[in-house]
């Protein structure tokens, strides 16, 4: 049985973060489109993004955006490479404020599961197939010289210069999503991408002061975090996105997330929002799909990094129904609920979510648009439910 919700649920009530002020505690999970051009966002992004803002989440957040070129997953990546890609962005931030809803956007570097096809094309590497398409494959980098997985390619191991070259490649993409009216950035340091490639030792056999210990390994995500910090604006808040297990005991680790997000923490941090998984480590497979999938299953990542840090947490994963993302709230295990496929599935999510915790009052918020006309047609709807015509 369903539990009762006050009439203002803790999923619609606000929450400050340094000076942005959010409406309401969903989060619209950034997930690729693989429909960019050359990096630019298009008609497309600005539909996807418009109708979730439109549909009420307290913060929409853009897809991983390639901080340079080879930082792309695939040729089909957003990025913020160059300051011609800042308009597009914009139109779409200025957009999602209009709706009420906070923009950010998530800054990323694919590492070494870069130059791959098209989830729809296979999702491997890039080949002379692709090539043929007008998709080349490009050289990627890494912690060391070591595929992810049979399926990828071998990358270039990063020295020290290269990687002080990268952390520019970030600042540079951060002064940019500021340009582009951006209120919120999370680095993507999850899944298996570079800067979760050098956390984990699954991803990481370097031997200098970036490999090795545990202090080591999580030198390029902090050092990663600071440079970000330092381009953006005090009153802007920063989230990180972690991969807070990787599924096998020999790889990053649950304390070693909480660990890394106080050094996080320190360097200016506001979120850790809590995924799991996507390493690889030279499995036919993710190291993801190890871990059962069930409702809220990352949840306990997100109540433990919120418990032990001074952090905000954000909640991810099989997060389907409204009164379980309102339970997970009032018990403590998140301060942010962030939906993503189900968004894919159902993008007006937040405005049902209204209707389902507070009733007929749940209209109050819905756009104008929609509101008067739904309102009316609700008696009606609840009457025939679950009947149809003989």
């Amino acid at each position: 049985m369903e539990k009762e919700h006050a009439r203002d649920p803790l999923l619609f009530s606000p929450l400050r973060v340094r000076g942005v002020e959010v409406p309401n505690r969903i989060v619209v999970s950034p997930m690729c489109q693989y429909s960019a051009r050359d990096g630019f966002a298009g008609d497309w992004h600005f539909v996807h993004y418009g109708k979730l803002a439109v549909a009420g989440a307290g913060i929409v957040m853009v897809e991983a955006t390639a901080v340079e070129p080879r930082g792309r997953i695939t040729h089909g990546c957003l990025g913020l490479w160059s300051d011609e890609q800042v308009e597009p962005l914009r139109r779409i931030a200025d957009f999602i404020r209009e709706q009420g809803s906070v923009p950010a956007i998530q800054l990323a570097h694919a590492g070494r599961k870069g130059s791959s096809q098209l989830p729809w094309n296979g999702n491997d590497r890039l080949g002379p197939a692709d090539a043929a398409r007008g998709s080349p494959p490009w050289t990627i980098v890494g912690p060391t010289a070591e595929a992810a997985n049979p399926n990828r390619d071998i990358p270039v191991a990063l020295c020290i210069d290269e990687i002080e070259g990268i952390y520019t490649a970030w600042s540079a993409a951060t002064r940019r999503a500021l340009q582009a009216g951006y209120d919120i950035v999370e680095i993507h340091g999850a899944h298996g991408y570079l800067v979760h490639s050098f956390a984990s030792a699954l991803g990481n056999q370097r031997l200098d002061a970036y490999g090795g210990s545990l202090e080591n390994r999580m030198r390029h995500a902090v050092e990663t975090a600071a440079a970000v910090r330092r381009e953006w604006p005090d009153d802007k808040p920063l989230f990180f996105r972690v991969s807070a297990v990787d599924g096998d005991a020999a790889g990053w680790s649950l304390d070693d997330t909480v660990t890394l997000s106080c050094e996080l923490a320190r360097v200016g941090c506001d979120g850790i929002a809590c995924s799991s998984g996507g390493i690889d480590a030279k499995r036919d497979r993710s190291v993801a799909t190890a871990l059962e999938r069930r409702p809220g299953f990352q949840v306990p990542y997100a109540e433990r990094v919120r418990k032990d840090t001074d952090l905000l947490s954000l909640a991810v994963g099989l997060i389907v129904d409204p009164h379980h993302a309102e339970d997970i709230l009032q018990e403590g295990g998140a301060d942010l609920i962030c939906l993503g496929r189900e968004l894919l599935h159902n993008p007006n999510w937040p405005l049902h979510a209204r209707v389902a915790l507070m009733g007929d009052a749940g209209y109050d918020a819905w756009p104008p648009q929609f509101r008067w006309s739904l309102r009316a047609r609700a008696p009606w709807a609840a009457r025939y439910k679950g009947t149809h015509p003989v």
